[in-house]
Formats: C-alpha cells, sequence, structure tokens
C-alpha cells in the first residue's frame, strides 16, 4: 500500500511493539486517541529537573526494575472521554511496530488496570500505518468480571435488574 509516496504497512486494533529493547509487548492500537501511552511507575522529578520513571511495575511480566532518567521531557493535560483532566510527563521512546522502527512521544501513566500496557493513537500512526480492526495480533480478548457479574443479574430477573440498576438510578 502507498500513502503519500510512502510504504504504509496495515496494522490491526492491536499489535506487538518493542519499547526500550523489551520486546513482544501487547499495544492497543486506538485510533480515537490522539495521543500514546506506556504504562509506567515510580515517576519522579528531582531538585535538578530530571525526570525518572521506571516502565510498567512489578506486577508487569514486561518490568525489568531499571529506572530511566530523562532531561528531554514535557509535560501535557489529558482529557479523558469522560472530561477528568490529568497532568501527565511525557518523553520520546524508539518503537518497532510491526518490523518498523519510529520515534513515539509517550504519556507515562498507570496502565496497570487496563487489558494493554501501551495505547498507540493516532498522531503516531498517521502516515505510516493504515489500521484493519478486523485484525487483532495480541489475541487479547478480555471480557471485564464486572461485565460477567452484571449480565448474570440481569439473566436472573431481568425486571428487578431494570428497577434497581437503570430506573433506580434516574430517580
Amino acid at each position: 500500500m502507498c500513502l503519500n509516496n510512502q510504504t504504509t504497512d496495515i496494522i490491526g486494533s492491536s499489535e506487538f511493539v518493542e519499547i526500550a529493547g523489551i520486546k513482544h509487548i501487547p499495544a492497543k492500537i486506538d485510533t480515537g486517541a490522539d495521543s500514546s501511552s506506556v504504562w509506567a511507575s515510580h515517576i519522579n522529578v528531582d531538585q535538578n529537573g530530571i525526570l525518572s520513571f521506571q516502565l510498567f511495575d512489578k506486577k508487569s511480566p514486561f518490568y525489568t526494575g531499571e529506572t530511566l532518567k530523562r532531561k528531554d521531557y514535557k509535560v501535557a493535560v489529558i482529557r479523558s472521554a469522560t472530561g477528568h483532566e490529568q497532568i501527565r510527563y511525557r518523553t520520546h521512546f524508539s518503537t518497532v511496530i510491526k518490523g518498523r522502527k519510529i520515534k513515539v512521544l509517550y504519556n507515562l501513566s498507570d496502565r496497570s488496570k487496563n487489558n494493554y500496557p501501551v495505547l498507540i493513537g493516532r498522531r503516531t500512526i498517521t502516515n505510516k500505518f493504515l489500521v484493519d480492526v478486523s485484525l487483532n495480533h495480541t489475541g487479547i480478548k478480555k471480557v471485564s468480571t464486572q461485565t460477567h457479574r452484571v449480565q448474570a443479574r440481569f439473566e436472573k430477573n431481568p425486571y428487578e435488574f431494570h428497577q434497581k440498576y437503570v430506573k433506580g438510578k434516574g430517580e
């Protein structure tokens, strides 16, 4: 495929990526997200203005324990889809997606509760990749256990469910 005289690879809704020498990290490709994000922990800025952090945390199989330090970083106010705002530090990492090495600006955030430790947003993929949402190269299709519990309550008695969880909320 060719876009703007460049070869463009097709990627799926999820891909394995390499960041900071750590290979085979599952990443969600999100064309609805503006920026990219990577799971980081122990984020700190010292008195000299040096940003230090660790990629992932001890709960992650990708955690190495290595503390990374950066002088070249930015700060941004990130607004979620619900309107909640957070201040996030941002820094660049060389990243390999589908065999292609690119420089990516990542927000450092706690993604411990997310299915994917890395989110790749549209700024990263624009003019580099086309997304075929029918492809899922990581095989991760995790449905929350909360969804299963809610569905079980609904199936037990739809009327009582509606009265308690839907109608009761609006009153």
